[in-house]
């Protein structure tokens, strides 16, 4: 669950949403040629051929290694070259991977036992087996990556045989299955053989591509691997990922012909790939939650009666509307509708706890909690251009309910991933952010507003719960729901806990972004996905190019 978005910042795996709807890190490429075919045609992974797909990213990859990896742009490359127990399939149903068949569930939901292929083999030969399984998910914990908390609900691993595994749990985990789908596998003996080789320069998986090369803020380049186990084997020779981070920038390369397939369609843009004549948008809403969030530890906003003056200055509806759609759409919860939609919640009643633009109720409840008009306003938003505007709209709002003294600080990743959890009122007293995460409610309520030693000052910038004992109880409603597999029990605990966090808007949820794709015509079978970004060779799809 990562801070959604696609910028270089490392938080837990898939969870901060730093660019895009899901974002990543670096800067901008050169890319030169006709529709990803540059130079070379001999499907070695170079940057063209005639088989080859070159596709734009918002932010450059930092890292390859699924134990430590953290940002979207790496885990876009990731995924191809690697795969996990399970996987999803055309949009958030979970399916067997190396996996034979679902997982054998008892104790209560503390014991499950999965049994493999015996078919798997990493890119260098060797059998995937029950060990490397159990290195995978140990890892995380054992090396206290920030990827830690996704598998820490396990107690122990057992390696049964060769394709045998055997977890048991420290609590009946509710939603287990999506850790099965969401870490993938290493092998054991080359990743301890040097880890930070393993890491940027010779990852090894068991996915039908294997790594070529890369060059930071430049480009990776990864090939089909030949001798792939799985079905079906990728139609295209490679890929060649480039970073292109500004949006108009990367359209004129879809345009262009520089790239075939590009990433995020700003809201400004829509039009104008629409209008190419030759490319099309390929687009599904993604498993995220961009929100504006209060610092409740420090500062005036510990004070609901102030977090709801805020939530008066900004009429969210409008902002969503000028600044964000086409590309997203209105989202009332930390949950992404889908999710919402899929588990029954109650999203009339949430839609009605915002409130609409009232600048003089919310000068009478600045007024009441007693905050001086010379108070020095910050608010924080890290590099991104949405994000940006709801702090701006937020800023503008203060400014008209009197407050003079409003900055909105657009930071890099690390300087705004150092303060946002800082906890100190001199460094915020809100942030923008986003986060995504897999299709369950603990993903979207544990890691935003738990208060353990697992998200406090990691990913629960808020400290919601830290002095409110509303916080305490919504943070005690999400853990019971984390430890349980009654579906219609944990969805009551994320009912009321949902409802108590919205109520007491230690969170202004936003929108939620839509995975989105400039594609051209040439590029056959390309699958936009709700959690996984996309998709070039799956059970569903099989990317081609018939020029």
């Amino acid at each position: 669950m990562s801070n959604t978005d696609q910028d270089g910042a490392r938080m837990n795996r898939r969870r901060v949403l730093q660019g895009l709807g899901a974002a990543g890190a670096l800067s901008i490429a050169g890319c030169t040629g006709n529709g990803g075919n540059s130079e070379g045609s001999d499907g070695s992974g170079g940057s063209g051929g005639a088989n080859q797909l070159k596709m734009a990213l918002v932010k450059s990859p930092l890292e390859f290694d699924p134990v430590v990896l953290n940002d979207v742009p790496s885990d876009q490359v990731a995924q191809n070259i690697f795969e996990a127990l399970y996987s999803y399939d055309e949009s958030t149903g979970i399916v067997p991977n190396i996996a034979t068949g679902e997982p054998e569930v008892s104790r209560e939901g503390k014991r499950y036992v999965v049994e493999m292929t015996d078919k798997a083999t990493f890119q260098n030969g060797d059998p995937v087996t029950a060990e490397d399984v159990k290195y995978s998910f140990e890892a995380p914990v054992k090396e206290e990556t920030e990827n830690a908390s996704e598998v820490n609900m396990v107690d122990s691993i057992t390696a049964v045989d060769e394709t045998t595994v055997q977890f048991d749990l420290k609590y009946p985990y509710g939603a287990f299955d999506t850790a099965l789908a969401g870490r993938d596998i290493v092998p054991k003996s080359v990743r301890e053989n040097d880890k930070k080789a393993f890491n940027t320069k010779k990852p090894v998986g068991s996915g039908p591509f294997e790594f070529v090369e890369w060059q930071e803020g430049n480009f990776v380049r990864i090939k089909r691997y030949e001798d792939y186990w799985g079905d079906p084997k990728p139609k295209i020779d490679g890929i060649e990922f480039v970073p292109v981070e500004e949006s108009t920038t990367r359209v004129t390369t879809l345009r262009n012909g520089e790239n075939d397939v590009i990433e995020e369609i700003p809201p400004k843009q829509y039009s104008t790939v629409r209008n190419m004549g030759d490319a099309s948008i390929d687009e599904v809403p993604g498993v995220g939650y961009f929100y504006l969030a209060f610092n409740c530890k420090e500062g005036p906003t510990t004070d609901p009666k102030v977090r709801e003056a805020v939530d008066y200055c900004v009429d969210m509806d409008q902002a969503v509307k000028n600044y964000v759609e086409p590309t997203g759409v209105r989202q009332y919860s930390p949950l992404p509708k889908a999710v919402a939609e899929d588990w029954g919640m109650p999203l009339d009643q949430w839609k009605q706890i915002p409130h609409k633009r009232d600048t003089e109720q919310a000068k009478q409840l600045f007024d009441e909690a007693g905050v001086d008009s010379n108070y020095n306003w910050k608010i924080i938003v890290p590099p991104d251009d949405k994000r940006e505007q709801i702090g701006v709209s937020v800023s503008n709002g203060l400014k008209e309910a009197g407050f003079n003294n409003v900055s909105v600080q657009r930071l890099d990743w690390g300087a705004f991933l150092d303060k946002y959890v800082s906890g100190k009122e001199s460094d915020y007293n809100m942030y923008t952010l986003g986060w995504s995460g897999s299709p369950d409610p603990d993903a979207f309520t544990y890691y935003m507003f738990g208060r353990d030693e697992n998200t406090l000052g990691v990913t629960n910038g808020t400290y919601y719960g830290d002095n409110s004992e509303n916080g305490k109880r919504v943070h005690e409603l999400f853990m019971q729901a984390r430890q349980s597999t009654d579906r219609e029990e944990r969805k009551q605990l994320y009912v009321e806990g949902i409802t108590t966090a919205l109520e007491d808007r230690a969170h202004l949820p936003a929108y939620n972004l839509k995975n989105s794709f400039g594609v051209k015509n040439y590029v056959k079978d390309f699958a936009s996905h709700p959690v996984d970004s996309f998709h070039i060779a799956s059970d569903h799809n099989n990317v081609s190019l018939e020029k």
